[in-house]
């Protein structure tokens, strides 16, 4: 299943608590459709002691996100965007963004013939 965002991508957040941050996407679980965005969704992690973590204690981490909740941002303009799906002359497919129409990376290889 193609997805319109991809991991290292900047996006801004457009629902639930963390409404309106923008930051890079750390993990995409595409048959879930759910994200992990760096700096969003933080919880606490309690950790009994162990070897690992003889005191034990808590650790923040982020939790996923829906993909739904968030949007790309434009590279040019810096505000959310759209993402649409083009076949470039060459015969590559490439990811754009239908506010600026600028392109946000390419998806699938042009094939050879």
């Amino acid at each position: 299943m193609a997805t319109h965002l991809k991991k290292g991508d900047m996006v801004m957040i457009i629902a639930g608590d963390d409404k309106g941050k923008v930051g890079e996407v750390l993990r995409v679980d595409g048959s879930r459709r759910k994200v992990i965005v760096q700096g969003a969704n933080r919880v606490y992690k309690h950790l009994r002691p162990s070897r690992q973590h003889p005191q034990g204690g808590r650790i923040q981490k982020e939790m996923p996100i829906d993909i739904s909740n968030v949007l790309p941002v434009d590279p040019k303009t810096n505000q959310p965007t759209r993402v649409g799906f083009r076949i470039t002359p060459d015969g590559s497919k490439e990811r754009y963004a239908k506010k600026s129409g600028q392109s946000l990376g390419e998806v699938k290889k042009a094939r050879q013939v």
